[in-house]
């Protein structure tokens, strides 16, 4: 694939097939991440990968737990503008339309929602953290890496789902694979498995803004 096809071919998977990830891969996918970009060379991503039983005891304890309180950050601002707030409605009014989910109906969204703590049935989680030091810039960076990861996968055959839902038990996780809460912040979690194609969840259309609306060319017109 090109790089093109690659990023066109990446999307949140919501859908995974019961088949097992090859560690070579993943060491394979993670060995080429390392040079994602990184300001003044920190490399300020660290991660957690798991799979099998241990997989299976945290969204276990996940399951049944509260969210935490309080959170380990904000993921949407109280005061964003409406703009946003759109957009997100948008996109999740098409996904709630292909799993068959009324707009009114709680219990099924709830349901849905709480299908982030099995990871969509994916057989590995990626678990990102960064130490508490680190500030905006070093969180620019470990995007990137996640990023990079997620093309990487592509490349291999898999899919990923990116999961800041998972910050909601932030500590719980750090407990369970042993990382300390007072030096580190919990980021995200990331499904990575094969996508199921037959899931009408892996095939809502994807909304994006157009880009000039989100970006300006200026000088050009005098260039050349």
């Amino acid at each position: 694939m090109t790089v093109s096809e690659v990023v066109a071919g990446r999307r949140s998977i919501r859908a995974f097939r019961d088949r097992p990830v090859d560690l070579a891969v993943l060491r394979r996918v993670l060995e080429k991440a390392q040079m994602a970009p990184s300001g003044c060379n920190f490399q300020p991503w660290e991660a957690t990968l798991l799979t099998g039983e241990p997989l299976r005891a945290l969204q276990a304890k996940m399951a049944v737990a509260e969210a935490q309180r309080p959170g380990e950050y904000v993921v949407v601002p109280p005061e964003i503008p409406q703009n946003y707030r759109d957009r997100l409605a948008i996109i999740t009014e098409r996904r709630m339309a292909q799993e068959g989910i009324a707009r009114d109906d709680a219990a099924a969204r709830a349901a849905s929602h709480a299908r982030n703590w099995v990871g969509f049935g994916a057989p590995v989680l990626l678990l990102c953290y960064l130490p508490r030091v680190m500030g905006p810039p070093q969180w620019s960076d470990v995007g990137m890496w996640l990023q990079t990861i997620m093309l990487l996968l592509r490349e291999e055959g898999l899919d990923s789902c990116a999961q800041e839902s998972l910050a909601a038990h932030g500590r719980l996780i750090k407990d369970h694979i042993g990382v300390s809460d007072e030096s580190h912040v919990f980021f995200c979690g990331l499904a990575i498995g094969y996508r199921d194609d037959e899931a009408p969840v892996n095939h809502y259309e994807r909304s994006r803004m157009a880009l000039d609306d989100v970006v300006r060319f200026v000088g050009f017109e005098q260039a050349g």
